[in-house]
């Protein structure tokens, strides 16, 4: 796309490309979470249809155009920064752009360059991975039973994300796992997760479902509360409050038997929206302002208007100053259609 030069000279003079992002609610944006695709090598059935249609290839960013549009937002502020998918370690050459955002690590813009993976691909990335600045991911694991696992996952093999957690921690990473709280499928198997995280030195978090997308069952048969899971597991151990943060939106605990940490995210029972410090891009220059609301900002237009930043600078400003303070997402038995439309693949974890 072109531009007139009167309105490149008007943006330039007009943007502030190191301006630090702040909302309309006083919080600073510091934190990029970023899909840089929507496929995935899994079939989850909380998250994805069997029979997913995926965005074309045409219509995704480039890993430079994603390497300029994440430096933009370097540059603007944010100082922690994940990639998501999908699966992020399907994306052709990724390690390209893991090794392009790694020097902002060296140079001390960026704080922490980490992503969240399903631990298929780790085994033969984790070195690279760790090469490239990287030293904490997110591995999304619901079961430790691998007949439990292939029937969650459709496609996954519990065993080669095992290696790959092998392989994470060798090079030099730290893992945490992600499990996400399914009633009448994995709810009696956290103690022993917890168990199995903190022996090996992970912290474990427990992340209650969300409703975005059509799947193909009832997510209200599969809500399950973190305010009942914790209870329960209170009967078990000791579980003390501690004021951690990685930077999300999870709230921890420590274990006093196992000494380990426990996170919970809880964006039904207990809406964590009053420091939220992140915004989302997806694989397509599209920034969500929040995870549960659909308004969005097309960033591509005005990253590919012109090779100066100063178009994309401002459209980052105008889409920070629309974050709205909280989302809406609601599980009941009333609402026939998923609180947001797209796919957690689409948006990013």
């Amino acid at each position: 796309m072109n531009t007139t030069p009167g309105l490149l000279h008007q943006a330039t003079a007009l943007a502030n490309s190191d301006a630090p992002m702040v909302d309309p609610f006083g919080r600073s944006v510091t934190y990029l979470r970023v899909s840089v695709t929507d496929r995935c090598d899994f079939r989850c059935t909380y998250c994805m249809s069997e029979n997913m249609t995926f965005l074309p290839k045409k219509d995704l960013l480039t890993l430079e155009e994603l390497d300029r549009l994440c430096s933009a937002f370097i540059t603007k502020g944010v100082r922690k920064l994940r990639l998501t998918g999908g699966e992020p370690l399907v994306r052709k050459n990724i390690m390209y752009l893991v090794r392009a955002l790694g020097r902002h690590i060296e140079t001390g813009k960026l704080e922490e360059l980490t992503l969240t993976t399903n631990g298929s691909q780790l085994a033969r990335y984790a070195d690279e991975l760790y090469d490239c600045g990287v030293r904490r991911i997110n591995v999304s694991l619901d079961t430790l039973d691998p007949e439990k696992f292939h029937a969650i996952t459709r496609w996954g093999d519990l065993a080669n994300v095992m290696k790959g957690i092998d392989a994470a921690q060798k090079a030099g990473i730290h893992v945490k796992l992600n499990a996400v709280a399914l009633k009448g499928f994995n709810e009696d198997e956290f103690p022993e997760m917890l168990r199995f995280a903190h022996a090996r030195g992970m912290d474990l978090t427990l992340i209650e479902t969300m409703p975005m997308g059509e799947i193909e069952e009832d997510r209200t048969d599969r809500y399950l509360p973190l305010s009942t899971v914790r209870a329960r597991l209170a009967e078990q151990f000791s579980l003390s409050p501690i004021p951690f943060k990685t930077g999300g939106p999870a709230s921890y605990v420590k274990v006093e038997q196992t000494g380990g940490r426990l996170g919970f995210i809880t964006p039904l029972t207990h809406n964590f929206c009053e420091s939220c410090n992140r915004v989302r891009l997806t694989c397509t220059g599209t920034l969500y302002m929040c995870l549960g609301q659909n308004d969005a900002a097309d960033l591509r237009t005005p990253l590919r208007a012109s090779e100066g930043d100063a178009l994309l600078s401002l459209a980052i400003d105008e889409a920070i100053g629309r974050k709205p303070k909280g989302h809406d997402f609601i599980i009941d038995r009333k609402g026939q259609r998923p609180a947001v439309a797209r796919h957690m693949s689409v948006t990013g974890g």
